[in-house]
């Protein structure tokens, strides 16, 4: 059985969010905590727990997210200045929902990527 996340409720309009794009394959909204002034959550409209769940059937999809997040960057203006698209898997990889998602932070310097090890 598919486990039901938040993402699915979003997906099929269930719940309400910032809905910015969707098609047949994803679905792009704007986070409800976010971290920069530009925050957007881009996820595949089929429900993919982690990346270690990602098939060849799934390809389709995982291209049309970097392509939805090029949208989405030239339409919010931030594509010049540039972005971070960041995409976590599992516990150690902090993801909180069990949906693929990837993060589209911009409209600021978004720092650092890690702080640096000795």
């Amino acid at each position: 059985m598919i486990e039901e996340t938040i993402f699915s409720k979003i997906i099929r309009k269930e719940l309400p969010s910032d809905m910015l794009y969707q098609d047949e394959l994803v679905t792009a909204f704007r986070d409800i905590n976010p971290q920069r002034s530009l925050h957007v959550l881009i996820v595949p409209n089929r429900h993919i727990p982690t990346v270690d769940d990602v098939t060849s059937e799934d390809e389709a999809a995982l291209g049309r997210m970097f392509s939805v997040a090029r949208k989405i960057a030239r339409d919010e203006g931030i594509s010049a200045d540039g972005y971070r698209l960041v995409v976590n898997c599992g516990e150690h990889g902090r993801q909180e929902v069990p949906h693929i998602h990837m993060h589209l932070l911009g409209g600021e310097d978004v720092g650092p990527m890690l702080n640096r090890r000795n």
